[in-house]
């Protein structure tokens, strides 16, 4: 991995406000690419961890690539070690949480991370989604384009879907003896 304070574009003789007022701008000018922002709190992690003495194995980076390997257990412990409940354990939480289907949990850690960091695309992102899945709202075809040639927003159908269902259904109903729609 690079130098840390290199991602960040700071210098590290940085104050820690100044480090943290570096990583809010970058995550903003990045907000839709998910690698980058990664890579930005992994730094961040970093450079904090290692400001209050170090996490020992608890370091939130590490607890990001044992997601990323899909050691959840091991996720889990290093954030019991940790005292400093912040935004990103919260965040970390809810996402150890989430893989291992604990969804109630995984909700109220997002919920609580988004609390604390208000702005924080990633944090959002994670809620949003949990949100979204609550209402029933299911990932569609991200191709999928409307009449007008508009992409259609994930979790909704478009008047060709519906023209289609009508008409299956006035089929089935003709079967049956009923008529749906009168005219066809």
């Amino acid at each position: 991995m690079k130098d840390p304070y290199d991602i960040l574009g700071i210098m590290p003789s940085a104050s820690d406000d100044e480090v943290r007022s570096a990583y809010k701008k970058l995550i903003k000018e990045y907000s839709d690419d998910n690698e980058k922002i990664n890579e930005l709190t992994n730094a961040y992690d970093m450079i904090m961890d290692s400001r209050r003495g170090g996490n020992g194995n608890g370091s939130f980076a590490e607890v990001r690539r044992c997601l990323e390997n899909g050691n959840y257990n091991d996720a889990a412990a290093m954030l019991s070690e940790t005292t400093d409940k912040t935004a990103e354990w919260y965040f970390l939480n809810g996402s150890v949480c989430y893989a291992k289907g604990w969804l109630n949990e995984a909700y109220s850690n997002f919920e609580q991370a988004c609390r604390m960091e208000p702005y924080n695309p990633e944090y959002n992102s994670a809620l949003r989604h949990m949100q979204e899945s609550r209402r029933g709202h299911m990932r569609g075809d991200p191709n999928a384009r409307g009449l007008d040639g508009e992409q259609v927003p994930i979790g909704s159908c478009g008047v060709c879907d519906i023209c289609n269902g009508l008409i299956c259904t006035d089929c089935c109903c003709e079967c049956m003896g009923g008529d749906l729609i009168p005219c066809c």
